[in-house]
């Protein structure tokens, strides 16, 4: 064969292959953006919905606020110091208390108290007499070199040797521990002025309790806190160990909004579903196939998908046929002899212009494209 036969052959091939694509391209079907599956987006805790803005149709992806749910705060009730902290976030307040007495513990920026008693007071009505609050001045009984102030912080009933036990803190000066001190209301400790004696005491620490399970740790052992401040927050119900960064629940996964379930101010359970989502990778075409037309698409055939709002043809997306149901699901209104609709399925990727109920064209384009491969291989090998 001449080369000049040979283009020939090769033109007439080629124009063969392409008027066979632009025949089978004419098969095309109406469909509609559908998504094939939801996913709900629970409450990994329970409490009140203090925020949720969301709407259905609202697009949403991954790490985007869901809903913000209302938290416990537990405060410091004294300054002092953390000095232990037996839990951790997602941790049980209650198991943790039981075992360890509390959450967390301060100690109280005073160190010392003094257990005290009117026993060894000057003997006058006045000095056997002790007020909750006053301020007294101490000096240890030894040598008076220990020098220091107190206030006091509860008063007893009279015991059996008609003695009133009472409680300080000290609020100023160094002492050892177990180091026996006299009480004066004089700042120069006159003796007629002393309203008892007592023994220094280390002042115990405080411990922290809650309610539900911890959700965030705002201090570390050693912080200095100040009275009013947030040590904790927790929530209702048990995290599993599990825990978010803070009580604003975030979204898993881009999509859009099918529905939302949680209303402001109401109350909501661990699980509790907050909102419900189309997933983004969900996306699919859902087409009805006359049953006279099913000899033109196949499960696996690759298809073109054009959008009906796209006069210019500008978006043009691929696709490939995933399924196509063995039940006819309705009948074609009209059609001759009633012919059965069957659903087929066209798998594809979104762009961010793409929104569900969108209506397309869908183009069966696999069988063109192997029908110009196969010419395109035969005029190459003639």
């Amino acid at each position: 064969m001449n080369m000049k036969k040979l283009w020939i052959c090769a033109l007439a091939v080629l124009l063969a292959a392409l008027t066979g694509a632009q025949a089978l391209a004419q098969v095309s079907f109406n469909g509609t953006v559908i998504s094939r599956e939801t996913v709900a987006v629970s409450a990994p805790f329970g409490g009140l919905i203090e925020k949720i803005a969301l709407r259905k149709g609202d697009p949403i992806h991954v790490g985007d606020p869901v809903a913000t749910i209302k938290t416990t705060k537990v405060y410091a009730e004294m300054d002092g110091v953390v000095s232990g902290i037996f839990a951790r976030e997602g941790d049980d307040t209650e198991g943790i208390t039981a075992r360890y007495g509390g959450v967390m513990y301060l100690e109280p920026i005073n160190r010392y108290v003094v257990s005290a008693t009117t026993e060894k007071a000057f003997n006058s009505s006045e000095t056997k007499y002790v007020h909750i609050g006053e301020k007294v001045y101490l000096s240890c009984t030894k040598d008076g070199t220990h020098v220091g102030t107190a206030v006091v912080t509860s008063v007893s009933d009279v015991d059996e040797s008609g003695n009133t036990p009472y409680k300080l803190e000290v609020t100023g000066g160094d002492f050892y521990m177990g180091e026996s001190v006299g009480i004066y209301r004089d700042p120069n400790h006159s003796s007629g002025s002393r309203i008892g004696r007592g023994t220094i005491q280390q002042n115990a620490a405080i411990p922290v309790k809650g309610a539900g399970s911890v959700l965030k740790l705002h201090v570390q052992v050693g912080d200095h806190v100040e009275r009013g401040e947030v040590l904790f927050e927790t929530v209702e119900g048990v995290l599993d160990g599990l825990y978010a960064v803070d009580n604003t629940v975030p979204s898993p996964l881009d999509g859009i909004v099918a529905s939302v379930e949680a209303v402001q101010g109401s109350a909501v359970e661990k699980g509790g579903k907050l909102i419900t989502v189309y997933p983004s990778d969900a996306m699919q075409i859902e087409m009805k196939v006359s049953e006279l037309d099913l000899n033109e698409i196949h499960e696996g055939d690759k298809v073109s998908i054009e959008f009906e709002w796209d006069a210019d043809g500008a978006l043009l997306l691929d696709g490939v046929v995933s399924a196509i149901s063995r039940v006819g699901a309705e009948k074609a209104e009209g059609a001759a002899g009633g012919d059965a609709q069957y659903s087929a399925y066209v798998d594809f990727t979104p762009v961010d212009s793409v929104r569900l109920d969108m209506s397309v064209i869908v183009y069966a384009q696999g069988e063109a494209e192997d029908a110009a491969a196969e010419g395109a291989d035969g005029a190459a090998q003639e």
